[in-house]
């Protein structure tokens, strides 16, 4: 099994593709936020088989990712040939703290890097890129839906 895996982290702080404004003018952003919130989740994706498995962690780091392996093992512990995950070179991908643990599994879960700076090689990116779109969707109209609302009460 070939499973592509990345992390992305989601926040609350405005985040602009784009706004119409007036030629020379900059445009005002409105963002209603008390205080920031971040998450990072952790995602592995087989294409092959339509399976996607995501975990949430407070941030990444060696630990939280060696959780995310754990959990990789448990929901795939049905499936009895290798795990091949490809990701990319963030740090604690590297971290001698899972040496151990990735010994322990070696007959069962490899590591494939990919080559630096390749995210368009990481079929997760996809997925988070789709996620977000959807997320963003979904936060607009319920914002003009509020606006909306408001109007008319």
């Amino acid at each position: 099994m070939i499973l592509f895996e990345d992390e992305c982290s989601l926040s609350n702080t405005a985040t602009v593709s784009y706004k119409w404004a007036e030629k020379g003018k900059q445009p005002k952003v409105e963002q209603k936020q008390s205080n920031k919130e971040r998450v990072t989740l952790f995602g592995g994706v087989d294409r092959k088989r339509g399976i996607v498995i995501t975990q949430k962690a407070e941030r990444g780091n060696a630990i939280t990712f060696k959780k995310f392996l754990k959990k990789i093992l448990r929901k795939l512990r049905k499936y009895k040939g290798k795990i091949w995950l490809i990701l990319d070179n963030v740090k604690y991908h590297h971290a001698k703290l899972l040496k151990p643990f990735l010994d322990k599994y070696k007959d069962r879960l490899i590591l494939v890097f990919l080559p630096p700076y390749s995210p368009d090689l990481n079929h997760m990116e996809r997925v988070w890129w789709y996620m977000r779109k959807k997320l963003l969707i979904i936060y607009t109209l319920k914002l003009y839906m509020e606006e909306w609302y408001n109007i008319v009460n």
